[in-house]
Protein backbone atom coordinates (compact mmCIF):
# COMPACT_ATOMS: atom_id res chain seq x y z
CA UNK A 1 0.00 0.00 0.00
CA UNK A 2 1.46 3.20 -0.84
CA UNK A 3 -0.17 6.90 0.47
CA UNK A 4 0.05 8.81 -2.38
CA UNK A 5 0.38 8.79 -6.16
CA UNK A 6 4.13 9.43 -7.40
CA UNK A 7 5.16 11.12 -10.35
CA UNK A 8 7.33 10.67 -13.11
CA UNK A 9 8.23 12.21 -16.13
CA UNK A 10 9.13 10.05 -20.04
CA UNK A 11 10.72 11.35 -23.34
CA UNK A 12 11.26 9.20 -26.21
CA UNK A 13 12.34 11.75 -27.06
CA UNK A 14 10.07 13.38 -29.67
CA UNK A 15 12.14 16.45 -31.68
CA UNK A 16 11.44 17.76 -35.21
CA UNK A 17 14.64 16.88 -37.60
CA UNK A 18 15.64 20.19 -38.29
CA UNK A 19 16.23 21.40 -34.81
CA UNK A 20 20.36 20.69 -34.34
CA UNK A 21 20.74 17.81 -32.60
CA UNK A 22 22.76 19.35 -30.03
CA UNK A 23 20.17 21.90 -29.17
CA UNK A 24 17.33 19.31 -28.96
CA UNK A 25 20.04 17.14 -26.13
CA UNK A 26 20.45 20.66 -24.22
CA UNK A 27 16.41 20.67 -23.40
CA UNK A 28 16.54 17.45 -22.81
CA UNK A 29 19.34 18.09 -19.68
CA UNK A 30 17.03 20.76 -18.82
CA UNK A 31 14.13 19.21 -18.57
CA UNK A 32 15.29 16.70 -16.66
CA UNK A 33 16.65 19.46 -14.42
CA UNK A 34 13.76 21.12 -13.92
CA UNK A 35 11.75 17.76 -13.68
CA UNK A 36 13.96 17.64 -10.41
CA UNK A 37 13.25 20.84 -8.87
CA UNK A 38 9.77 20.22 -9.62
CA UNK A 39 9.79 16.89 -7.57
CA UNK A 40 9.70 14.61 -9.81
CA UNK A 41 10.63 10.73 -8.79
CA UNK A 42 12.27 9.67 -11.56
CA UNK A 43 12.70 10.46 -15.22
CA UNK A 44 12.88 8.02 -18.04
CA UNK A 45 14.71 7.95 -21.83
CA UNK A 46 13.73 6.11 -24.76
CA UNK A 47 16.18 4.40 -27.05
CA UNK A 48 15.88 4.86 -30.81
CA UNK A 49 18.70 3.79 -33.05
CA UNK A 50 17.33 4.29 -36.74
CA UNK A 51 14.87 7.48 -36.13
CA UNK A 52 15.36 11.34 -36.72
CA UNK A 53 12.67 12.40 -34.48
CA UNK A 54 13.54 9.97 -31.70
CA UNK A 55 17.36 10.89 -31.25
CA UNK A 56 18.60 9.05 -27.72
CA UNK A 57 20.51 6.57 -29.43
CA UNK A 58 21.64 5.13 -25.98
CA UNK A 59 19.88 6.68 -22.87
CA UNK A 60 22.85 5.16 -20.96
CA UNK A 61 25.37 8.00 -21.78
CA UNK A 62 22.25 10.42 -22.09
CA UNK A 63 21.78 9.58 -18.13
CA UNK A 64 25.43 9.88 -17.46
CA UNK A 65 25.86 13.02 -18.48
CA UNK A 66 22.63 14.63 -16.40
CA UNK A 67 24.41 12.73 -13.35
CA UNK A 68 26.44 15.58 -12.93
CA UNK A 69 23.36 18.31 -13.45
CA UNK A 70 20.94 16.40 -10.65
CA UNK A 71 21.10 15.11 -7.25
CA UNK A 72 17.81 12.82 -6.32
CA UNK A 73 15.85 12.16 -9.29
CA UNK A 74 15.95 8.56 -10.49
CA UNK A 75 16.96 8.27 -13.95
CA UNK A 76 16.57 5.03 -16.62
CA UNK A 77 16.16 3.84 -20.05
CA UNK A 78 12.46 2.91 -20.91
CA UNK A 79 13.31 0.17 -22.16
CA UNK A 80 16.74 -1.47 -23.20
CA UNK A 81 16.04 -2.78 -26.18
CA UNK A 82 17.36 -6.12 -25.40
CA UNK A 83 17.25 -7.97 -28.69
CA UNK A 84 19.69 -5.22 -30.11
CA UNK A 85 22.43 -6.00 -27.46
CA UNK A 86 24.60 -8.59 -26.24
CA UNK A 87 23.41 -9.30 -22.26
CA UNK A 88 26.84 -9.30 -20.92
CA UNK A 89 27.31 -5.93 -22.36
CA UNK A 90 24.16 -4.89 -21.07
CA UNK A 91 24.85 -6.78 -17.88
CA UNK A 92 28.36 -4.79 -17.50
CA UNK A 93 26.93 -1.13 -18.79
CA UNK A 94 24.26 -0.75 -16.18
CA UNK A 95 25.74 -2.37 -13.14
CA UNK A 96 28.61 0.56 -14.28
CA UNK A 97 26.13 3.25 -14.65
CA UNK A 98 24.03 1.92 -11.18
CA UNK A 99 27.82 3.09 -9.59
CA UNK A 100 27.90 6.03 -11.40
CA UNK A 101 24.99 6.99 -10.10
CA UNK A 102 25.23 6.18 -6.32
CA UNK A 103 21.98 3.60 -6.62
CA UNK A 104 20.27 6.30 -8.79
CA UNK A 105 19.46 4.35 -11.28
CA UNK A 106 16.19 2.55 -12.50
CA UNK A 107 15.70 -0.01 -15.20
CA UNK A 108 13.28 -0.96 -17.68
CA UNK A 109 13.72 -4.10 -20.66
CA UNK A 110 11.41 -4.78 -23.36
CA UNK A 111 11.80 -5.48 -27.08
CA UNK A 112 12.34 -2.44 -29.52
CA UNK A 113 9.56 -2.03 -31.60
CA UNK A 114 10.94 0.13 -34.44
CA UNK A 115 11.49 -2.17 -37.55
CA UNK A 116 13.81 -0.05 -39.35
CA UNK A 117 15.98 -0.80 -35.78
CA UNK A 118 15.21 -4.43 -36.13
CA UNK A 119 16.08 -4.77 -39.92
CA UNK A 120 19.49 -2.67 -39.29
CA UNK A 121 20.30 -5.68 -36.71
CA UNK A 122 19.10 -8.54 -38.77
CA UNK A 123 15.88 -9.31 -35.94
CA UNK A 124 13.20 -11.46 -36.65
CA UNK A 125 10.63 -9.39 -34.61
CA UNK A 126 8.47 -12.57 -33.99
CA UNK A 127 11.62 -13.21 -31.90
CA UNK A 128 11.01 -10.06 -29.89
CA UNK A 129 9.40 -11.63 -26.23
CA UNK A 130 11.72 -14.59 -26.26
CA UNK A 131 14.88 -12.78 -26.28
CA UNK A 132 14.09 -10.18 -23.79
CA UNK A 133 13.25 -13.16 -21.58
CA UNK A 134 16.68 -15.00 -22.37
CA UNK A 135 18.29 -11.71 -21.88
CA UNK A 136 16.99 -11.19 -18.44
CA UNK A 137 17.48 -14.55 -17.33
CA UNK A 138 21.46 -13.83 -18.82
CA UNK A 139 22.03 -10.66 -17.03
CA UNK A 140 20.24 -11.57 -13.74
CA UNK A 141 22.78 -14.81 -13.75
CA UNK A 142 25.90 -12.74 -14.56
CA UNK A 143 25.41 -10.29 -11.66
CA UNK A 144 24.60 -12.86 -9.31
CA UNK A 145 27.20 -15.57 -9.96
CA UNK A 146 31.24 -15.68 -9.74
CA UNK A 147 32.86 -17.27 -12.82
CA UNK A 148 33.47 -19.82 -14.39
CA UNK A 149 30.34 -18.80 -16.23
CA UNK A 150 27.99 -20.83 -18.60
CA UNK A 151 24.92 -20.18 -20.34
CA UNK A 152 23.31 -22.27 -23.40
CA UNK A 153 20.47 -20.36 -24.72
CA UNK A 154 18.31 -20.07 -27.75
CA UNK A 155 20.07 -16.78 -28.88
CA UNK A 156 22.87 -16.07 -26.67
CA UNK A 157 25.79 -18.96 -25.60
CA UNK A 158 27.99 -17.48 -23.02
CA UNK A 159 31.11 -19.53 -21.85
CA UNK A 160 34.28 -17.78 -19.79
CA UNK A 161 36.20 -20.24 -17.35
CA UNK A 162 39.69 -20.51 -19.29
CA UNK A 163 40.96 -17.23 -19.31
CA UNK A 164 39.44 -16.92 -15.89
CA UNK A 165 41.86 -16.02 -12.95
CA UNK A 166 41.55 -15.30 -9.30
CA UNK A 167 44.48 -13.93 -9.06
CA UNK A 168 44.74 -11.18 -10.84
CA UNK A 169 40.80 -10.54 -11.26
CA UNK A 170 40.84 -11.55 -14.54
CA UNK A 171 37.07 -12.75 -16.01
CA UNK A 172 35.04 -11.21 -13.37
CA UNK A 173 31.61 -9.15 -14.49
CA UNK A 174 31.13 -6.58 -12.47
CA UNK A 175 27.92 -5.93 -10.01
CA UNK A 176 25.46 -3.17 -9.50
CA UNK A 177 25.33 -1.11 -6.55
CA UNK A 178 21.98 -1.78 -5.88
CA UNK A 179 21.66 -4.92 -4.40
CA UNK A 180 20.52 -7.40 -6.05
CA UNK A 181 20.01 -5.28 -8.68
CA UNK A 182 17.69 -1.75 -9.51
CA UNK A 183 14.11 -2.34 -9.80
CA UNK A 184 12.82 -3.63 -12.73
CA UNK A 185 9.77 -2.28 -15.19
CA UNK A 186 8.43 -3.67 -17.77
CA UNK A 187 6.02 -2.16 -20.65
CA UNK A 188 3.18 -2.75 -21.93
CA UNK A 189 1.48 -1.74 -25.32
CA UNK A 190 -1.14 -4.23 -26.08
CA UNK A 191 -3.94 -6.54 -24.76
CA UNK A 192 -3.75 -9.51 -23.08
CA UNK A 193 0.42 -8.24 -22.81
CA UNK A 194 2.91 -11.01 -22.82
CA UNK A 195 5.10 -8.68 -21.77
CA UNK A 196 2.94 -8.40 -18.21
CA UNK A 197 2.29 -11.53 -18.42
CA UNK A 198 5.99 -12.06 -17.72
CA UNK A 199 6.52 -9.33 -15.29
CA UNK A 200 3.36 -10.77 -13.52
CA UNK A 201 5.67 -14.10 -12.96
CA UNK A 202 8.57 -12.26 -11.91
CA UNK A 203 7.60 -9.69 -10.05
CA UNK A 204 8.66 -7.05 -11.79
CA UNK A 205 6.74 -3.33 -12.25
CA UNK A 206 4.34 -2.89 -14.97
CA UNK A 207 4.13 0.28 -17.17
CA UNK A 208 1.71 1.53 -19.12
CA UNK A 209 2.37 3.36 -22.26
CA UNK A 210 1.07 6.13 -23.11
CA UNK A 211 -0.22 5.33 -25.75
CA UNK A 212 -3.52 3.03 -25.24
CA UNK A 213 -6.81 3.88 -24.02
CA UNK A 214 -7.86 3.70 -20.45
CA UNK A 215 -9.36 0.23 -20.72
CA UNK A 216 -5.94 -1.14 -22.25
CA UNK A 217 -4.37 0.33 -19.34
CA UNK A 218 -6.97 -1.75 -16.92
CA UNK A 219 -6.11 -4.58 -18.89
CA UNK A 220 -2.57 -4.71 -18.48
CA UNK A 221 -3.07 -4.73 -14.48
CA UNK A 222 -5.43 -7.75 -14.93
CA UNK A 223 -3.03 -9.56 -17.35
CA UNK A 224 -0.18 -8.77 -14.66
CA UNK A 225 -2.52 -9.40 -11.98
CA UNK A 226 -3.34 -13.32 -13.08
CA UNK A 227 0.33 -14.09 -14.01
CA UNK A 228 1.56 -12.78 -10.28
CA UNK A 229 -1.05 -14.40 -8.35
CA UNK A 230 -0.23 -18.04 -10.74
CA UNK A 231 2.89 -17.23 -9.51
CA UNK A 232 2.21 -17.40 -5.77
CA UNK A 233 3.35 -13.14 -6.15
CA UNK A 234 0.59 -10.38 -4.46
CA UNK A 235 0.66 -7.78 -6.97
CA UNK A 236 0.85 -4.59 -5.66
CA UNK A 237 -0.73 -1.66 -7.37
CA UNK A 238 1.41 0.73 -5.89
CA UNK A 239 4.71 -0.75 -8.46
CA UNK A 240 1.87 0.04 -11.44
CA UNK A 241 3.53 3.10 -13.55
CA UNK A 242 0.86 4.50 -15.88
CA UNK A 243 2.21 7.37 -18.48
CA UNK A 244 0.10 9.72 -19.86
CA UNK A 245 0.32 12.83 -22.27
CA UNK A 246 -1.11 15.76 -20.31
CA UNK A 247 -1.12 18.84 -21.07
CA UNK A 248 -1.84 22.44 -18.36
CA UNK A 249 -2.96 26.11 -19.05
CA UNK A 250 -4.73 28.55 -17.08
CA UNK A 251 -7.99 27.76 -19.19
CA UNK A 252 -9.32 24.62 -20.84
CA UNK A 253 -9.49 26.26 -24.40
CA UNK A 254 -5.76 27.18 -24.12
CA UNK A 255 -4.84 24.02 -23.04
CA UNK A 256 -6.63 22.18 -25.59
CA UNK A 257 -5.59 24.54 -28.71
CA UNK A 258 -1.85 24.41 -27.55
CA UNK A 259 -2.14 20.31 -27.50
CA UNK A 260 -3.72 19.94 -30.72
CA UNK A 261 -1.01 22.64 -32.22
CA UNK A 262 2.47 21.86 -30.49
CA UNK A 263 4.43 18.70 -29.83
CA UNK A 264 2.27 16.93 -28.23
CA UNK A 265 -0.55 16.74 -31.10
CA UNK A 266 2.27 16.59 -33.80
CA UNK A 267 3.89 13.72 -31.97
CA UNK A 268 0.69 11.91 -31.80
CA UNK A 269 -0.05 12.63 -35.41
CA UNK A 270 3.17 11.04 -36.07
CA UNK A 271 2.80 7.72 -34.21
CA UNK A 272 -0.57 7.95 -36.57
CA UNK A 273 1.11 7.84 -39.74
CA UNK A 274 3.69 5.17 -38.60
CA UNK A 275 0.95 3.37 -37.51
CA UNK A 276 -0.38 3.85 -41.41
CA UNK A 277 2.66 1.98 -43.05
CA UNK A 278 2.19 -0.95 -40.97
CA UNK A 279 0.56 -2.15 -38.22
CA UNK A 280 -2.66 0.31 -38.77
CA UNK A 281 -3.90 2.23 -35.83
CA UNK A 282 -5.18 -0.63 -33.53
CA UNK A 283 -2.96 0.51 -30.71
CA UNK A 284 -5.04 3.50 -30.40
CA UNK A 285 -8.37 1.90 -30.46
CA UNK A 286 -10.71 1.31 -27.61
CA UNK A 287 -12.43 -1.09 -29.07
CA UNK A 288 -10.80 -3.35 -31.68
CA UNK A 289 -13.51 -3.04 -34.58
CA UNK A 290 -13.70 0.81 -34.44
CA UNK A 291 -12.57 2.02 -37.70
CA UNK A 292 -8.57 3.69 -38.37
CA UNK A 293 -9.62 6.81 -39.35
CA UNK A 294 -11.85 7.29 -36.67
CA UNK A 295 -8.25 7.26 -34.87
CA UNK A 296 -7.39 10.73 -35.43
CA UNK A 297 -7.00 13.86 -32.98
CA UNK A 298 -9.89 14.31 -32.20
CA UNK A 299 -10.49 10.93 -30.78
CA UNK A 300 -7.13 11.10 -29.08
CA UNK A 301 -7.83 14.60 -27.36
CA UNK A 302 -10.96 12.41 -25.48
CA UNK A 303 -8.68 9.41 -24.70
CA UNK A 304 -4.82 9.53 -24.83
CA UNK A 305 -4.61 13.01 -24.78
CA UNK A 306 -5.29 14.94 -21.37
CA UNK A 307 -5.86 18.77 -21.83
CA UNK A 308 -7.21 21.68 -19.65
CA UNK A 309 -6.59 23.21 -16.66
CA UNK A 310 -6.40 22.20 -13.56
CA UNK A 311 -9.85 21.04 -12.59
CA UNK A 312 -10.54 19.37 -15.97
CA UNK A 313 -7.30 17.77 -15.68
CA UNK A 314 -8.28 16.64 -12.62
CA UNK A 315 -12.07 14.89 -13.32
CA UNK A 316 -10.09 13.14 -16.69
CA UNK A 317 -7.59 11.52 -14.10
CA UNK A 318 -10.07 10.63 -11.96
CA UNK A 319 -12.11 9.51 -14.06
CA UNK A 320 -9.43 7.30 -15.60
CA UNK A 321 -8.56 5.81 -12.36
CA UNK A 322 -12.03 4.71 -12.27
CA UNK A 323 -11.43 2.70 -14.97
CA UNK A 324 -7.95 1.66 -14.68
CA UNK A 325 -7.86 0.81 -10.86
CA UNK A 326 -5.56 2.66 -8.66
CA UNK A 327 -1.84 2.67 -9.67
CA UNK A 328 1.43 4.01 -7.86
CA UNK A 329 3.13 6.50 -10.43
CA UNK A 330 1.56 9.00 -12.87
CA UNK A 331 4.30 9.23 -16.01
CA UNK A 332 3.91 12.29 -17.67
CA UNK A 333 5.16 12.54 -21.14
CA UNK A 334 7.21 15.30 -22.63
CA UNK A 335 7.96 16.41 -26.03
CA UNK A 336 9.81 19.18 -27.95
CA UNK A 337 9.92 22.85 -26.28
CA UNK A 338 8.65 24.58 -29.53
CA UNK A 339 7.12 27.13 -26.82
CA UNK A 340 9.66 26.52 -23.64
CA UNK A 341 7.34 28.64 -21.38
CA UNK A 342 4.15 26.93 -22.17
CA UNK A 343 5.89 23.64 -21.65
CA UNK A 344 7.86 24.62 -18.13
CA UNK A 345 4.13 26.65 -16.91
CA UNK A 346 2.40 22.88 -17.91
CA UNK A 347 4.89 21.31 -15.93
CA UNK A 348 4.52 23.78 -12.62
CA UNK A 349 0.78 23.17 -12.87
CA UNK A 350 1.35 19.44 -12.92
CA UNK A 351 3.38 19.73 -10.01
CA UNK A 352 2.22 22.10 -7.81
CA UNK A 353 -1.62 22.39 -8.33
CA UNK A 354 -2.67 18.83 -9.65
CA UNK A 355 -0.73 16.22 -8.21
CA UNK A 356 -1.75 17.86 -4.45
CA UNK A 357 -5.22 18.13 -5.93
CA UNK A 358 -5.13 14.40 -7.30
CA UNK A 359 -3.60 12.62 -4.34
CA UNK A 360 -6.21 14.55 -1.73
CA UNK A 361 -9.00 13.14 -3.95
CA UNK A 362 -7.91 9.85 -3.94
CA UNK A 363 -6.61 9.82 -0.65
CA UNK A 364 -4.98 6.39 0.37
CA UNK A 365 -6.15 4.00 -2.49
CA UNK A 366 -3.10 2.09 -3.53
Amino acid sequence: MADQIDYGMFIMPFHPPEKAWAQCLDEDLELICVAEQLGFKEFWIGEHHTMKYENIVMPEMFISRALGETKSIRMGPAPVCLQQHHPAHVASRLAFLDHLSKGRLNLCFGAGSVTADQELYGLDPKNGSAMVQEAIEIILYLWSNDPPYHYDGQFWQINLDESVDQETGIGFIHRPLQQPHAPIAIPAMSRNSSSMKMAGARGYQPFAHCLVTGNVVADFFSTYEAAAQEAGITPDRSQYKVARSIFLADTTKEAQHLARTNSLGNNFEYIGRLFDKGLGRKIYKRDVEMPDAECNLDFLMTEQIIAGDVDEVLQRLLALIDETGPFGTLTLMSYDWGDKASWIHSMELFAKELMPALNKAVGVSV
